[in-house]
């Protein structure tokens, strides 16, 4: 399995020179050094594997699970966002779910379409209104990707409806770690 991360977008780097990079072990401070990068899985498939049809809408349209590790000390929710840069009109976002506690590991396959999930996490309105998973259905004949991104958080966001553009208001400046995960689909 090929997993690609992001590494901490928080952490600042400092010079060799930099008297702050310097401890009386001579090492840098431990809160510059990330004890793992944060990564991301989607069902058991690869990086830049076809999305099985179960996921979409030639099958049942239900949402894959989606599992992490590596998240970084002082993260107070996880933000995931699946969205297909291929889209006629720009961008089109099949999925946000946020406040996620990072502890749980995993999103199960197969959330319903509710403001608020199970493990407590809520879920944001995609390009077309509607609150949940919108499985992909790209145009017949073009292959599009569809990237699963994964941000830990510093907070919990506070948006009483949440859309694509007061969640990434709510990333700017909070955004500890992130990481994405990319599969493909044509129909």
């Amino acid at each position: 399995m090929f997993i690609v991360s992001g590494g901490c977008t928080s952490i600042t780097p400092i010079s060799p020179q930099s008297p702050a990079s310097l401890t009386t072990t001579g090492s840098p401070p431990p809160a510059l050094t990330p004890s793992s990068a944060l990564t991301i899985r989607v069902a058991s498939l690869s990086m830049g594997s076809v999305l099985p049809d179960i996921y979409t809408c030639k099958g049942s349209g239900i949402s894959p699970a989606v599992s992490w590790d590596g998240v970084p000390p002082g993260t107070k929710s996880l933000v995931l966002i699946l969205d297909d840069p291929d889209a006629p009109n720009g961008s089109f976002t099949h999925w946000i779910v946020f406040n996620i506690p990072p502890e749980t590991g995993e999103l199960p396959q197969g959330q319903p379409n509710a403001k608020v999930l199970a493990i407590g996490a809520q879920q944001g309105d995609t390009s077309t209104g509607s609150r949940g998973y919108y499985p992909p259905c790209p145009p017949i004949g073009a292959t599009h990707h569809y990237v699963f991104r994964l941000y830990a958080v510093d907070m919990d966001i506070t948006q009483p409806t949440a859309d694509r553009s007061s969640i990434e208001w709510s990333l700017n400046g909070h955004t500890l770690a992130n990481a994405e995960f990319v599969t493909i689909f044509k129909r």
